[in-house]
């Protein structure tokens, strides 16, 4: 390692360090960031080491390089050259300047042997003989230099050196675009932790602010029909509690898409219910109650007790059998099949009418969208997106198959897997409450918001 000092540093070299306090405020407002990227690669003055005893030179440097400023940002100086990082050059009294403008780096064992530098300025300038700089790109553009000086001449023009200024060039490029790619990162991350912040008061919205109106109003409707009304007063009120209920079922769906869409999707209650079978025949029937004058065909063979959350499963039959009602054939029944086949449980809708357009089954199961645009057709569109989504967190798959013979949503689900699932909330419940014995379950005010709006 050269311990040499410039001596012959002209006065001149000596007032091309700009460190006037105008320029520092310049450089704090326009390149503060391009240091401090600089600084943060911690593997920069290792570099810098290796640079200066594998090339014997007594001065390394990154620099920061523009059009119009010459910026240290990393610097080894074993030759008191004076330059610190945050120092500057006048970038016209630099080799670097001239790289910038071709882009090709520049190698010099030895000034006044050198047909092309020996009478450059640069070199009379800061007195050296030996001098090496290669650019570093970034974002495909110059960024700056990694750069070597030396009073005493040096062997650098070789492959090898040269190899390794450019490899430790590309380098730190490279962390550059690292930092930078970690900062679109965390900015992402905080704007996903302010949507999430935004959905939970969404939904906290939802839960409790349209929670309690509508339950006063079912209560008020409740009322009135124990009172002694006459006829019209009667169907009024009747009108009033299915506004109600067609209310809460829209506000349960949007809890639902706020949960699966804007949240981490589903969460099901898992567990083997023998009722099953059961609950899908009360959706059936509150069908058979609601529209007494459509055919609903009903085939339910259950032979096993199935690991799933019952209410759930029973909610996209509802989902599915609403969807089949409105859009198939009145004059055709709506048929629907349960069973256990193997290792699967299979549940299907089946109507008769129009068949679904090919670009509309593509999206089909997205939110807001609609089998077909039916006159005065009610609801958001989310009906069968939710029905997708309780597949899915039962890592079961929802399918649809159209045609002029009928439409028929699919839904299948691996046995063997929910009831692993099932087991293992099991087991987790199980060893909580014997961590905490003292300590009960707690309702999600999702969970508590979705179940009011189910009751009205």
């Amino acid at each position: 390692m050269s311990t040499c000092t410039l001596t012959d540093c002209s006065q001149k070299a000596k007032l091309a360090l700009m460190t006037s306090e105008n320029r520092e405020c310049d450089l704090a407002e326009h390149f503060s960031e391009d240091l401090a990227a600089i600084a943060r690669i911690d593997v920069i003055p290792k570099i810098l080491e290796v640079v200066c005893r594998t090339t014997g030179m007594g001065f390394a440097a990154v620099a920061r390089v523009t059009e119009d400023r010459w910026i240290a940002c990393a610097v080894r100086d074993d030759i008191a050259f004076g330059l610190k990082p945050g120092g500057e050059l006048a970038v016209t009294t630099t080799i670097c300047n001239e790289i910038r403008e071709c882009g090709q780096p520049v190698i010099i064992d030895h000034v006044a042997e050198d047909p092309l530098f020996a009478e450059h300025a640069t070199p009379k300038l800061y007195g050296f003989q030996s001098y090496i700089s290669v650019p570093i790109q970034h974002r495909g553009a110059f960024f700056g230099t990694l750069c070597a000086i030396d009073p005493r001449p040096a062997k650098l023009n070789t492959p090898e050196i040269r190899s390794t200024f450019e490899l430790f060039a590309d380098l730190i490029a490279r962390h550059l675009a690292v930092q930078e790619q970690l900062v679109v990162s965390e900015a992402a991350l905080s704007d996903a932790q302010a949507a999430a912040e935004l959905r939970e008061q969404f939904i906290a919205v939802l839960g409790h602010d349209l929670r309690n109106p509508l339950a006063s109003i079912d209560a008020c409707a409740r009322l009135l029909l124990k009172t002694p009304l006459n006829d019209k007063g009667v169907m009024m009120a009747g009108q009033l509690q299915k506004s109600v209920r067609r209310m809460a079922e829209l506000i349960a769906d949007v809890l639902d898409f706020a949960r699966g869409r804007l949240g981490g999707g589903f969460a099901i209650d898992t567990r083997v219910d023998p009722a099953l079978g059961a609950a899908l025949e009360q959706v059936i029937d509150e069908f058979h109650t609601a529209q007494p004058d459509r055919l609903i065909e009903a085939d339910i063979t259950l032979d096993r007790p199935i690991a799933c959350d019952s209410s759930r499963i029973g909610q996209l039959l509802s989902n599915l059998v609403a969807n089949a009602l409105t859009h198939g054939s009145p004059t055709t029944p709506v048929r629907i099949r349960a069973r256990t086949t193997g290792d699967m449980f299979e549940l299907s809708v089946a109507n008769g009418g129009v068949p679904i357009p090919e670009d509309t089954v593509r999206r089909l199961f997205l939110p807001f969208t609609r089998a077909s645009a039916a006159p005065h057709q009610q609801g958001l569109g989310l009906g069968l997106y939710i029905a997708s989504e309780i597949a899915r967190a039962h890592a079961g798959e929802l399918s649809v198959c159209s045609d002029a013979k009928e439409t028929c949503f699919t839904f299948r689900m691996p046995i063997a897997w929910v009831a692993q699932q099932a087991e293992t909330q099991r087991r987790e419940a199980q060893v909580a409450s014997e961590a905490h014995p003292a300590a009960a379950p707690k309702e999600s005010a999702y969970a508590s918001a979705r179940a009011t709006f189910q009751r009205l």
